[in-house]
């Protein structure tokens, strides 16, 4: 939510919002992983990983919600182009 959000305060378009949002969860939880892995006993990357399965999951949801999103907006636009003629 917060690479959505930012991206949105700093003026990106909706296709730069969307790929910022799912890249900066990916890397986090992937990132997590690999120092807890790196730094610390094996057990303190479980968090990280169910975090991962949870992403995976979240992010489906994501993805259904931008599209529905995007189906929304241009059947807007077709709408309103259809009432300007």
């Amino acid at each position: 939510m917060l690479g959505y959000f930012f991206t949105k305060l700093f003026g990106m378009e909706l296709p730069k919002r969307k790929a910022v949002a799912f890249e900066v969860g990916m890397q986090n939880s992937g990132l997590g992983v690999a120092l807890a892995t790196a730094h610390f006993h094996p057990l303190t990357a479980v968090p990280s990983a169910i975090f991962s399965v949870w992403h995976n999951l979240s992010g489906s949801i994501l993805a259904t919600f931008f599209a529905k999103m995007e189906e929304n907006r241009e059947t807007g636009i077709e709408t309103r182009n259809n009432l300007t003629k």
